[in-house]
């Protein structure tokens, strides 16, 4: 017990130099986000970098890959170094807020469900996407069509807006969720996705869960790609453009609501198949 107790004392002082450590790489990052700050005038650069950002948070999630930290950890640390730059630099974030829209959308997500039995329990008691499939299939296609179409204009309307998007202009892309039988064809018409009828010429398939987690940013496409949660059929070009658009998505540009209702129903319904799984 004695031997014990103190291998877990030295573990936890070493914990504490680590974030002691947190702290000194925090306060050096703020010194150099000063020093941009004064550089970006005179090098004619935009005070607000989207492009930037992004490059920030892929490098993060790759390095974060390698080290087998969770890419939801890894997001949430992005979010807060980058939302701590732009309040320290007077910058207003998507929602107007300076930075505390950000600010939020990740503290909103870092309180997780309940992992007690007594939860599992609850979880266990909900039906899984398969048993909910043949009620949604009850409903019109046209009503299926227009949510979906509604949700991809708040979730895309950056990527639209700036061309990004342009690639799906006469193309076909399917979207199946495996486990509740749907299933939808894509394209790009009118500066709008909307669903049509046909065969797709390149098909994503996955869960309802999975592809709740990589609409929610929870789970980045190339994880779930390699690990078969995702399959890719078709045109390959096609498919591996949008799998790159999907990594690219400016997660900032999408309503703070939105992102909010994202995050917790994807965290509600990766909790639920764990529980199940457990059964």
């Amino acid at each position: 017990m004695r031997a014990e107790r103190f291998a877990l004392a030295r573990t936890r002082t070493a914990i504490d130099a680590v974030d002691d450590g947190m702290l000194l790489l925090l306060a050096a990052r703020r010194r150099l986000v000063r020093m941009v700050a004064q550089l970006k005038p005179r090098a004619g650069v935009p005070a607000r970098d989207p492009a930037r950002e992004s490059m920030v948070r892929q490098r993060g999630q790759r390095l974060a890959r390698r080290l087998d930290l969770p890419a939801g950890t890894a997001a949430r640390l992005f979010d807060l170094v980058i939302t701590d730059a732009c309040v320290q630099q007077g910058l207003r974030d998507d929602a107007g807020q300076g930075g505390q829209g950000t600010t939020a959308a990740m503290l909103d997500g870092m309180h997780p469900l309940d992992d007690s039995p007594r939860a599992a329990t609850l979880l266990r008691l909900l039906p899984p996407p398969r048993r909910i499939a043949p009620l949604l299939r009850a409903f019109p296609a046209r009503w299926q069509q227009a949510v979906l179409e509604r949700a991809m204009a708040r979730v895309l309307a950056a990527p639209i807006a700036d061309g990004a998007l342009d690639f799906m202009a006469g193309r076909r892309l399917g979207i199946e969720v495996s486990d509740l039988g749907l299933h939808w064809v894509l394209t790009l018409h009118d500066g709008r996705l909307v669903a049509i009828d046909g065969q797709p010429e390149a098909s994503v398939r996955g869960s309802a869960t999975d592809l709740l987690l990589l609409a929610s940013r929870l789970e980045d496409a190339d994880t779930l790609f390699f690990q078969r949660s995702l399959v890719l059929t078709g045109d390959t070009e096609l498919g591996l453009t949008a799998r790159n658009l999907l990594d690219r998505l400016p997660w900032e540009s999408v309503p703070l609501g939105l992102r909010i209702a994202l995050n917790r129903g994807a965290r509600f319904a990766r909790a639920a198949r764990e529980a199940h799984r457990q059964r």
